[in-house]
Protein backbone atom coordinates (compact mmCIF):
# COMPACT_ATOMS: atom_id res chain seq x y z
CA UNK A 1 0.00 0.00 0.00
CA UNK A 2 1.57 3.33 -1.02
CA UNK A 3 2.38 5.79 1.76
CA UNK A 4 0.17 8.83 1.92
CA UNK A 5 2.19 12.04 1.35
CA UNK A 6 2.63 14.24 4.40
CA UNK A 7 0.69 17.45 4.79
CA UNK A 8 3.91 19.42 4.31
CA UNK A 9 4.59 17.68 0.99
CA UNK A 10 1.15 18.69 -0.31
CA UNK A 11 1.56 22.40 0.47
CA UNK A 12 3.47 25.03 -1.42
CA UNK A 13 5.87 27.01 0.77
CA UNK A 14 4.99 30.68 1.32
CA UNK A 15 7.92 32.85 2.38
CA UNK A 16 7.17 35.92 4.47
CA UNK A 17 7.02 39.28 2.74
CA UNK A 18 9.48 42.04 3.64
CA UNK A 19 8.45 45.52 4.64
CA UNK A 20 6.36 47.25 7.27
CA UNK A 21 2.96 45.60 6.96
CA UNK A 22 -0.21 46.81 8.64
CA UNK A 23 -1.17 44.41 11.48
CA UNK A 24 -4.43 42.55 10.92
CA UNK A 25 -6.49 40.51 13.34
CA UNK A 26 -9.24 37.98 12.69
CA UNK A 27 -12.65 39.01 13.98
CA UNK A 28 -13.45 35.53 15.27
CA UNK A 29 -10.38 35.62 17.48
CA UNK A 30 -11.32 39.08 18.73
CA UNK A 31 -14.94 38.24 19.53
CA UNK A 32 -14.68 34.80 21.13
CA UNK A 33 -12.66 33.37 24.04
CA UNK A 34 -9.76 31.40 22.58
CA UNK A 35 -6.71 32.39 24.69
CA UNK A 36 -5.52 32.54 28.27
CA UNK A 37 -5.08 36.06 29.67
CA UNK A 38 -2.53 34.95 32.24
CA UNK A 39 1.24 34.81 31.89
CA UNK A 40 1.31 31.92 34.34
CA UNK A 41 0.49 28.53 32.78
CA UNK A 42 -3.21 27.79 32.49
CA UNK A 43 -4.34 24.18 32.28
CA UNK A 44 -8.03 24.49 33.07
CA UNK A 45 -10.02 24.32 29.81
CA UNK A 46 -12.10 27.14 28.36
CA UNK A 47 -15.74 26.13 27.94
CA UNK A 48 -17.91 28.60 26.08
CA UNK A 49 -21.42 28.34 24.68
CA UNK A 50 -23.58 31.14 23.28
CA UNK A 51 -26.49 30.55 20.96
CA UNK A 52 -25.28 28.11 18.35
CA UNK A 53 -21.58 28.69 19.00
CA UNK A 54 -19.67 26.32 21.26
CA UNK A 55 -15.95 26.50 21.98
CA UNK A 56 -13.73 24.30 24.11
CA UNK A 57 -10.02 25.07 24.42
CA UNK A 58 -7.75 22.48 26.04
CA UNK A 59 -4.12 22.64 27.13
CA UNK A 60 -1.47 20.12 28.12
CA UNK A 61 0.45 20.39 31.40
CA UNK A 62 3.87 20.45 29.71
CA UNK A 63 3.21 23.73 27.89
CA UNK A 64 -0.01 25.26 29.17
CA UNK A 65 -2.64 27.04 27.12
CA UNK A 66 -1.76 29.47 24.33
CA UNK A 67 -1.90 33.02 25.70
CA UNK A 68 -3.10 36.28 24.25
CA UNK A 69 0.59 37.21 23.78
CA UNK A 70 1.14 34.02 21.77
CA UNK A 71 -1.73 35.14 19.53
CA UNK A 72 0.58 37.89 18.22
CA UNK A 73 2.14 35.21 16.00
CA UNK A 74 -1.29 34.58 14.45
CA UNK A 75 -1.69 38.33 13.89
CA UNK A 76 1.65 38.27 12.06
CA UNK A 77 0.50 35.30 9.97
CA UNK A 78 -2.86 36.92 9.10
CA UNK A 79 -1.09 40.16 8.13
CA UNK A 80 1.27 38.27 5.82
CA UNK A 81 -1.50 36.26 4.15
CA UNK A 82 -3.77 39.25 3.53
CA UNK A 83 -0.89 41.38 2.22
CA UNK A 84 0.18 38.65 -0.20
CA UNK A 85 -3.35 37.96 -1.38
CA UNK A 86 -4.02 41.63 -2.06
CA UNK A 87 -0.76 41.82 -4.01
CA UNK A 88 -1.91 38.94 -6.20
CA UNK A 89 0.59 36.48 -4.76
CA UNK A 90 -0.09 32.83 -4.02
CA UNK A 91 -0.56 32.12 -0.33
CA UNK A 92 -0.28 28.89 1.63
CA UNK A 93 -0.83 27.42 5.07
CA UNK A 94 2.85 26.44 5.05
CA UNK A 95 4.74 29.60 5.99
CA UNK A 96 8.45 30.28 6.39
CA UNK A 97 10.08 33.23 8.15
CA UNK A 98 12.99 34.16 10.34
CA UNK A 99 12.41 34.70 14.06
CA UNK A 100 13.76 38.22 13.58
CA UNK A 101 10.94 39.03 11.13
CA UNK A 102 8.27 37.76 13.49
CA UNK A 103 9.73 39.29 16.64
CA UNK A 104 10.25 42.75 15.17
CA UNK A 105 6.75 42.78 13.65
CA UNK A 106 5.12 42.07 17.02
CA UNK A 107 7.30 44.55 18.89
CA UNK A 108 9.55 42.12 20.75
CA UNK A 109 13.31 42.12 21.29
CA UNK A 110 15.76 39.85 19.49
CA UNK A 111 17.87 38.55 22.36
CA UNK A 112 18.49 34.86 23.04
CA UNK A 113 15.75 35.00 25.66
CA UNK A 114 13.29 36.45 23.12
CA UNK A 115 14.13 33.62 20.71
CA UNK A 116 13.51 31.09 23.48
CA UNK A 117 10.17 32.72 24.31
CA UNK A 118 9.20 32.57 20.65
CA UNK A 119 9.87 28.83 20.59
CA UNK A 120 7.82 28.39 23.78
CA UNK A 121 4.95 30.38 22.22
CA UNK A 122 5.03 28.16 19.12
CA UNK A 123 4.92 25.08 21.36
CA UNK A 124 1.85 26.41 23.19
CA UNK A 125 0.10 27.28 19.93
CA UNK A 126 0.83 23.79 18.59
CA UNK A 127 -0.20 21.89 21.73
CA UNK A 128 -3.39 23.89 22.49
CA UNK A 129 -6.43 22.25 20.91
CA UNK A 130 -9.73 23.90 20.02
CA UNK A 131 -13.05 22.23 19.33
CA UNK A 132 -15.75 24.57 18.03
CA UNK A 133 -18.99 24.77 16.10
CA UNK A 134 -18.06 28.26 14.89
CA UNK A 135 -18.29 28.64 11.11
CA UNK A 136 -19.40 25.07 10.56
CA UNK A 137 -21.91 24.71 7.71
CA UNK A 138 -23.95 21.97 9.37
CA UNK A 139 -25.70 22.33 12.70
CA UNK A 140 -23.94 20.44 15.46
CA UNK A 141 -20.80 19.86 13.42
CA UNK A 142 -17.54 20.54 15.24
CA UNK A 143 -14.06 21.32 14.00
CA UNK A 144 -11.04 20.31 16.10
CA UNK A 145 -7.64 21.84 15.43
CA UNK A 146 -4.55 23.42 16.97
CA UNK A 147 -3.41 26.96 16.24
CA UNK A 148 -0.34 25.50 14.52
CA UNK A 149 -0.50 22.02 13.02
CA UNK A 150 3.27 21.65 13.23
CA UNK A 151 6.40 23.76 13.22
CA UNK A 152 10.12 23.25 12.84
CA UNK A 153 13.13 25.49 13.21
CA UNK A 154 16.80 25.69 12.28
CA UNK A 155 19.41 26.80 14.81
CA UNK A 156 22.63 28.74 14.34
CA UNK A 157 25.94 28.16 16.14
CA UNK A 158 24.62 30.03 19.20
CA UNK A 159 21.61 27.67 19.27
CA UNK A 160 19.30 30.49 18.27
CA UNK A 161 16.52 29.60 15.87
CA UNK A 162 17.34 31.32 12.58
CA UNK A 163 14.51 29.93 10.46
CA UNK A 164 10.97 28.77 11.18
CA UNK A 165 8.44 26.87 9.11
CA UNK A 166 4.89 26.41 10.39
CA UNK A 167 1.65 24.96 9.06
CA UNK A 168 -1.49 26.88 9.95
CA UNK A 169 -4.80 25.05 10.46
CA UNK A 170 -7.34 25.19 7.67
CA UNK A 171 -9.94 26.70 10.04
CA UNK A 172 -7.79 29.77 10.68
CA UNK A 173 -6.53 30.03 7.10
CA UNK A 174 -10.07 30.04 5.68
CA UNK A 175 -11.13 32.66 8.24
CA UNK A 176 -8.36 34.97 7.04
CA UNK A 177 -9.03 34.49 3.33
CA UNK A 178 -12.72 33.78 2.86
CA UNK A 179 -14.90 34.88 5.72
CA UNK A 180 -15.76 38.19 7.41
CA UNK A 181 -13.33 41.04 6.91
CA UNK A 182 -10.07 41.07 8.79
CA UNK A 183 -9.70 44.18 10.91
CA UNK A 184 -6.60 46.34 10.88
CA UNK A 185 -5.48 47.02 14.44
CA UNK A 186 -3.33 49.74 15.96
CA UNK A 187 0.34 48.82 16.13
CA UNK A 188 0.34 50.21 19.67
CA UNK A 189 -1.63 47.08 20.63
CA UNK A 190 1.67 45.19 20.82
CA UNK A 191 2.83 47.62 23.54
CA UNK A 192 -0.03 46.68 25.88
CA UNK A 193 1.46 44.59 28.66
CA UNK A 194 -1.59 43.35 30.57
CA UNK A 195 -3.71 40.42 29.46
CA UNK A 196 -6.94 42.16 30.48
CA UNK A 197 -6.18 45.35 28.53
CA UNK A 198 -5.10 43.35 25.47
CA UNK A 199 -8.33 41.35 25.56
CA UNK A 200 -10.34 44.54 26.10
CA UNK A 201 -8.70 46.31 23.16
CA UNK A 202 -9.55 43.46 20.81
CA UNK A 203 -13.16 43.39 22.04
CA UNK A 204 -13.51 47.16 21.78
CA UNK A 205 -11.85 47.22 18.35
CA UNK A 206 -14.20 44.48 17.15
CA UNK A 207 -17.34 46.36 18.23
CA UNK A 208 -16.24 49.99 18.33
CA UNK A 209 -15.82 50.36 14.59
CA UNK A 210 -19.51 49.71 14.01
CA UNK A 211 -20.74 52.48 16.29
CA UNK A 212 -18.88 55.77 16.06
CA UNK A 213 -20.44 56.94 19.32
CA UNK A 214 -19.40 53.79 21.13
CA UNK A 215 -21.02 51.03 23.12
CA UNK A 216 -21.60 50.12 26.74
CA UNK A 217 -20.91 46.72 28.30
CA UNK A 218 -22.15 45.61 31.71
CA UNK A 219 -19.31 44.61 34.01
CA UNK A 220 -20.71 41.17 34.82
CA UNK A 221 -21.16 40.45 31.14
CA UNK A 222 -17.49 41.35 30.57
CA UNK A 223 -16.42 39.22 33.52
CA UNK A 224 -17.94 36.08 32.05
CA UNK A 225 -17.00 37.02 28.48
CA UNK A 226 -13.36 37.41 29.52
CA UNK A 227 -13.45 34.07 31.33
CA UNK A 228 -11.35 35.35 34.18
CA UNK A 229 -11.20 32.79 36.96
CA UNK A 230 -10.70 35.57 39.48
CA UNK A 231 -13.71 36.64 41.51
CA UNK A 232 -16.05 39.21 40.02
CA UNK A 233 -14.95 41.79 42.61
CA UNK A 234 -11.30 41.33 41.66
CA UNK A 235 -12.13 41.57 37.97
CA UNK A 236 -14.18 44.73 38.53
CA UNK A 237 -11.31 46.26 40.52
CA UNK A 238 -8.84 45.55 37.70
CA UNK A 239 -11.27 46.82 35.08
CA UNK A 240 -11.67 50.08 37.00
CA UNK A 241 -7.90 50.41 37.01
CA UNK A 242 -7.83 50.01 33.23
CA UNK A 243 -10.45 52.77 32.94
CA UNK A 244 -8.36 55.00 35.21
CA UNK A 245 -5.16 54.44 33.17
CA UNK A 246 -6.80 54.78 29.72
CA UNK A 247 -4.25 52.54 27.96
CA UNK A 248 -6.26 51.50 24.88
CA UNK A 249 -4.99 53.21 21.71
CA UNK A 250 -7.73 55.03 19.83
CA UNK A 251 -10.50 54.55 22.40
CA UNK A 252 -11.77 56.42 25.40
CA UNK A 253 -13.17 54.38 28.31
CA UNK A 254 -15.71 55.55 30.88
CA UNK A 255 -17.20 54.10 34.04
CA UNK A 256 -20.97 54.52 34.17
CA UNK A 257 -23.72 53.48 36.54
CA UNK A 258 -26.92 51.97 35.17
CA UNK A 259 -30.15 50.96 36.80
CA UNK A 260 -30.33 48.38 39.60
CA UNK A 261 -26.75 49.17 40.62
CA UNK A 262 -25.22 48.06 37.34
CA UNK A 263 -21.64 49.01 36.59
CA UNK A 264 -21.11 49.76 32.91
CA UNK A 265 -18.02 50.15 30.79
CA UNK A 266 -18.58 52.75 28.09
CA UNK A 267 -16.17 53.21 25.23
CA UNK A 268 -15.99 55.36 22.14
CA UNK A 269 -13.36 56.23 19.52
CA UNK A 270 -11.19 59.24 20.24
CA UNK A 271 -8.57 61.01 18.15
CA UNK A 272 -8.00 59.75 14.61
CA UNK A 273 -9.06 56.16 15.11
CA UNK A 274 -8.61 53.22 12.82
CA UNK A 275 -11.68 53.11 10.58
CA UNK A 276 -14.43 50.67 11.46
CA UNK A 277 -13.77 48.43 8.48
CA UNK A 278 -10.35 48.88 6.93
CA UNK A 279 -10.00 47.36 3.45
CA UNK A 280 -7.61 44.46 3.54
CA UNK A 281 -5.44 46.13 0.90
CA UNK A 282 -4.48 48.97 3.23
CA UNK A 283 -0.71 49.27 3.28
CA UNK A 284 1.72 50.44 5.91
CA UNK A 285 0.84 51.84 9.31
CA UNK A 286 -2.74 52.57 10.28
CA UNK A 287 -2.21 54.79 13.29
CA UNK A 288 -4.89 55.71 15.75
CA UNK A 289 -3.44 59.17 16.37
CA UNK A 290 -4.45 59.11 19.98
CA UNK A 291 -3.79 62.81 20.37
CA UNK A 292 -4.54 64.53 23.63
CA UNK A 293 -7.26 62.51 25.29
CA UNK A 294 -6.75 58.79 24.84
CA UNK A 295 -3.76 58.23 27.11
CA UNK A 296 -4.63 60.73 29.83
CA UNK A 297 -6.39 59.96 33.08
CA UNK A 298 -9.82 61.54 33.45
CA UNK A 299 -9.52 65.06 34.85
CA UNK A 300 -12.75 65.10 36.90
CA UNK A 301 -13.86 62.11 38.96
CA UNK A 302 -15.82 59.53 37.02
CA UNK A 303 -19.46 60.51 36.87
CA UNK A 304 -22.37 58.34 37.94
CA UNK A 305 -24.43 59.51 34.95
CA UNK A 306 -23.94 58.08 31.49
CA UNK A 307 -21.83 60.10 29.09
CA UNK A 308 -23.95 61.80 26.46
CA UNK A 309 -22.20 60.15 23.51
CA UNK A 310 -21.89 56.62 24.88
CA UNK A 311 -25.49 55.53 24.80
CA UNK A 312 -26.30 52.09 23.38
CA UNK A 313 -25.82 48.85 25.24
CA UNK A 314 -24.01 46.31 23.12
CA UNK A 315 -26.84 43.84 22.64
CA UNK A 316 -25.30 42.39 19.50
CA UNK A 317 -23.15 39.85 21.36
CA UNK A 318 -25.31 39.79 24.47
CA UNK A 319 -28.46 37.99 23.35
CA UNK A 320 -27.90 34.52 24.72
CA UNK A 321 -26.83 33.03 28.00
CA UNK A 322 -23.71 30.98 28.39
CA UNK A 323 -24.93 27.44 28.91
CA UNK A 324 -21.56 26.51 30.41
CA UNK A 325 -22.03 28.96 33.28
CA UNK A 326 -24.78 26.83 34.83
CA UNK A 327 -27.02 29.87 35.36
CA UNK A 328 -30.74 29.91 34.68
CA UNK A 329 -32.46 32.95 33.25
CA UNK A 330 -32.70 35.69 35.84
CA UNK A 331 -30.34 33.98 38.27
CA UNK A 332 -27.75 36.20 39.94
CA UNK A 333 -24.19 35.13 39.01
CA UNK A 334 -22.96 36.57 42.30
CA UNK A 335 -24.50 33.50 43.94
CA UNK A 336 -22.25 31.29 41.82
CA UNK A 337 -18.71 32.66 42.19
CA UNK A 338 -16.11 31.36 39.75
CA UNK A 339 -12.82 31.91 41.48
CA UNK A 340 -9.59 30.02 41.21
CA UNK A 341 -5.81 30.26 41.11
CA UNK A 342 -5.65 30.81 37.36
CA UNK A 343 -6.65 33.69 35.14
CA UNK A 344 -7.78 33.25 31.56
CA UNK A 345 -10.69 33.36 29.15
CA UNK A 346 -14.02 31.68 29.57
CA UNK A 347 -17.45 32.42 28.16
CA UNK A 348 -20.19 34.84 27.30
CA UNK A 349 -23.54 35.33 28.98
CA UNK A 350 -26.47 37.64 29.09
CA UNK A 351 -25.89 40.85 31.04
CA UNK A 352 -27.40 40.61 34.50
CA UNK A 353 -27.84 43.13 37.33
CA UNK A 354 -24.84 43.60 39.55
CA UNK A 355 -24.17 45.42 42.77
CA UNK A 356 -21.79 48.38 42.93
CA UNK A 357 -18.24 47.81 44.03
CA UNK A 358 -16.79 49.99 46.77
CA UNK A 359 -13.39 51.53 46.20
CA UNK A 360 -10.63 49.40 47.67
CA UNK A 361 -12.49 46.10 47.47
CA UNK A 362 -10.29 43.28 46.19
Amino acid sequence: MPRRPSERAQLELFRSLPGDLAPRDAQDLMAYPFFSLSKSPRIRPIDFAMGGVEIRVEAVPDHGMATIWDADILIWAASQIVEARDAGLRTSRLMAATPYEILTFIGRGTSVRDYQRLRAALDRLQSTTICTTLRQPQAGRRHRFSWINEWQGRSDSARRTDGIEMILPDWFYRAVLDDALILTIDRAYFDLTGGLERWLYRLVRKHGGRQREGWRFEFRHLHVKSGSLASYKRFAFELRDVIRRQPLPGYRLALEHGGAGQLLLGFAPCGQTVDGVVPSGTRGHVLSGTGLSCHQEPKPPLTSTPASKIRPLNLESNKDSNSCSGLRAGENPALHPRSGPETGIGGDMQATPSGPLREGEP
